[in-house]
C-alpha cells in the first residue's frame, strides 16, 4: 500500500482514510490488515474504499472471504465504508448481509463517498 493512494480527511475532528485506486487492493485478509495498519498508523479510525478495490469473490459469501476480512475490521475496531452499486447483487444472502452490516454501522455498504464519510463519523 503506497501513501499516494490514501487521502486523509478530518471531519468533525475524526480522521478518515479515503482509498483512491483503480486496482484491486484487498485480495485477502492480509491485504485488509495491511491497509488497516497503514491507515491506523496515520491516525485514521475509518476507511472509505470502493467496491472495485476489493476482490470480486468478496461478494460471494459462500467462500468466506468477506467474513474473514470484515472480522479483522471488527477485531481491530476500524470502521469501514465500501462504496459501490450493490443493487447488482441478486443473491438474497448478500442482500441480507449488506442490510445487517448497515444496521450496525461498523461496516457500511453505501452508494457514495459523501454517504460513506457521514456514516463513519456517526
Amino acid at each position: 500500500m503506497t501513501k499516494d493512494i490514501i487521502e486523509f480527511v478530518h471531519i468533525d475532528g475524526i480522521k478518515i482514510a479515503r482509498v483512491i485506486s483503480g486496482q484491486t487492493l484487498i485480495r485477502n485478509t492480509q491485504d485488509a490488515v495491511d491497509l488497516m495498519g497503514d491507515c491506523w498508523y496515520n491516525g485514521a479510525v475509518g476507511i472509505v474504499i470502493n467496491e472495485e478495490n476489493i476482490v470480486a469473490e468478496f461478494f460471494d459469501l459462500k467462500n468466506g472471504i468477506a467474513g474473514e476480512i470484515l472480522q479483522k475490521f471488527s477485531n481491530y475496531n476500524v470502521r469501514l465504508a465500501i462504496v459501490g452499486d450493490f443493487e447488482k447483487y441478486k443473491s438474497k444472502s448478500i442482500k441480507d448481509f449488506i442490510f445487517e452490516s448497515n444496521k450496525h454501522r461498523h461496516i457500511n455498504f453505501v452508494s457514495s463517498v459523501d454517504e460513506a464519510k457521514e456514516r463513519l463519523i456517526r
